[in-house]
């Protein structure tokens, strides 16, 4: 079997049969700056995902407005794993009434990011049409409609997952996270969020401010009060604007130095990497369809004899011969 076809069956049974598709290796070394104001009660992470929201869009053929919804659930929950100080993974899921009724993004610890997105094609159209006639474009309430937003830690299967639930609320997703944040009492205090296609293909990006107990930095007397210190770092992120956050041909720490530089003290502190993270393999999916009765899989066979199993992420199409399954090469 050619090793790029991961479509065809192997010689392996599908349950041992754990390589990947043929999905890009890609891995974008800066994609997370940490960073902090010394000095002050401010910190915060700076994160673009360059060609990995190519490498992760360009896969699934979502309206404009669905695809950079979908990039920036990708820069939030790559921001969001950033923080993480254990093995394990962050998503952020979002689940409502509306063209939109799933958009979820994961990443782990490590940085491997994958998301997706289900929508209704006819809805989303009718509701881009409406806001063009209006002068504008479609915002993330009206594509998600009435519903709630999940944020998720997993700390692997032997550890309670955490999560907070919160009612969809807000016009962007940046309003929705900034809801949630307040009303679980979480740091995080400004966030900001984009995604568009350029001319070098889609990009997404984030910006996390954060105001911590204390000062960052050397124990020190502070530059100003606290409060007013907090404000002023505020004020200076509203500042940031979707293309600059965009530009591949700003480099972050320039972009973080142009935003701050009238306050002196940022430390740019050690980069992380993001990386093209669907874990998708015929072994994972044949488990899936295991949990199917034989009924069930009988129905699912197509004209071809065989089933064809898509990956929601990376929207790669996996097909196993019905004897594959359920008494098949697994059960001998």
């Amino acid at each position: 079997m050619p090793p790029s076809d991961r479509a065809t069956p192997s010689a392996l049974p599908a349950f041992l049969d754990h390589e990947r598709p043929p999905v890009p290796d890609l891995v974008v070394p800066r994609g997370v700056l940490p960073f902090h104001l010394e000095g002050r009660p401010v910190r915060g992470r700076l994160v673009r995902l360059g060609p990995l929201a190519e490498a992760i869009l360009g896969r699934h053929d979502h309206p404009p407005a669905v695809a950079a919804l979908l990039g920036q659930a990708l820069a939030l929950a790559a921001g969001l794993a950033a923080a993480l100080k254990f093995t394990g993974s962050f998503s952020v899921q979002a689940q409502g009434d509306g063209p939109v009724p799933v958009l979820l993004a994961d990443c782990t610890d490590q940085g491997a990011l994958r998301g997706y997105a289900r929508s209704h094609p006819d809805r989303v159209a009718a509701l881009v049409e409406a806001a063009a006639a209006a002068g504008g474009a479609p915002d993330a309430a009206a594509l998600l409609g009435r519903g709630h937003l999940a944020f998720t830690c997993d700390q692997g299967p032997d550890m309670t997952r955490y999560q907070g639930l919160v009612a969809i609320e807000g016009a962007t997703l940046s309003e929705m996270t900034a809801h949630y944040f307040r009303t679980s009492e979480q740091l995080p205090g400004h966030v900001h969020l984009a995604a568009a296609r350029t001319a070098e293909g889609w990009r997404a990006g984030a910006l996390f401010l954060e105001r911590i107990a204390g000062r960052s930095g050397p124990a020190e007397p502070a530059a100003e009060d606290p409060e007013e210190a907090w404000r002023t770092a505020r004020t200076l992120a509203a500042t940031l604007t979707d293309a600059e956050l965009l530009d591949d041909a700003l480099p972050g720490p320039a972009l973080l130095r142009r935003l701050f530089a009238s306050e002196g003290g940022l430390v740019i502190d050690r980069a992380r990497s993001l990386s093209y993270g669907c874990r998708c393999s015929r072994a994972r999916l044949a488990l899936i369809l295991e949990r199917f009765s034989d009924e069930d899989l009988d129905h699912m066979i197509q004209e071809d004899g065989a089933i064809t199993v898509t990956c929601e992420f990376c929207n790669h199409g996996f097909r196993f011969e019905r004897s594959e399954l359920r008494g098949g090469a697994r059960n001998g």
